[in-house]
């Protein structure tokens, strides 16, 4: 039987919760680094404080995401074992660890962005800035961001692909652990 037509069973998917925090997560972190990418493509005032706007807003939005992801993922969520308990085993796990580091750590640093540089949000109020007038912390920190963005959008381009290579070369049934419907078909939805 050609593995890659088979479903994983036997509780060898991802509940549903945890497959649509999961692919949430991703397109809230690809937009997010969309959106901050082109920011200051657009001129100064209405159209900019818009656009920032909506990164800080969708920002927030991940962080509510992260801590539901991090308190289901403790509480509810369906643990899988390793689809390899050798070397690449760990190497995925210690990923694993990275990606969520790494989104915490990129919210933390957003927020500390909005507190240091201080933000007008949708014209409707303004967050006040801790420290008025240091354009350089300020600026240190809006760099330091977009290098974790970076990093993260790099090692989640890695996950990605290693999940790829285990569904087409390795034939067996990492992918599909995670995929979109398949909890639902396979009456694992919570």
């Amino acid at each position: 039987m050609n593995k890659v037509n088979t479903l994983p069973s036997d509780g060898q998917t991802y509940d549903s919760k945890t497959i649509f925090l999961h692919w949430l997560s991703a397109a809230l972190v690809m937009g997010l680094w969309m959106l901050g990418q082109s920011i200051d493509l657009f001129p100064r005032g209405e159209a900019r404080v818009a656009v920032r706007s909506l990164h800080i807003s969708f920002g927030v939005v991940l962080g509510i995401v992260l801590v539901i992801r991090l308190f289901w993922r403790q509480t509810g969520g369906a643990r899988l074992p390793a689809a390899d308990v050798g070397p690449s085993g760990r190497i995925a796990t210690g990923v694993h660890h990275l990606l969520y580091a790494l989104m915490v750590g990129l919210v933390v640093i957003g927020i500390a962005c909005i507190w240091i540089r201080g933000d007008n949000i949708f014209n409707l109020f303004r967050i006040p800035s801790l420290a008025p007038g240091n354009k350089a912390l300020a600026h240190n920190a809006v760099e330091l961001h977009g290098l974790v963005a970076n990093v993260l959008l790099a090692v989640a381009a890695i996950h990605a692909a290693a999940a790829v290579w285990h569904h087409w070369r390795l034939k067996d049934g990492v992918l599909r652990r995670m995929w979109p419907g398949l909890a639902v078909r396979l009456g694992v939805a919570p």
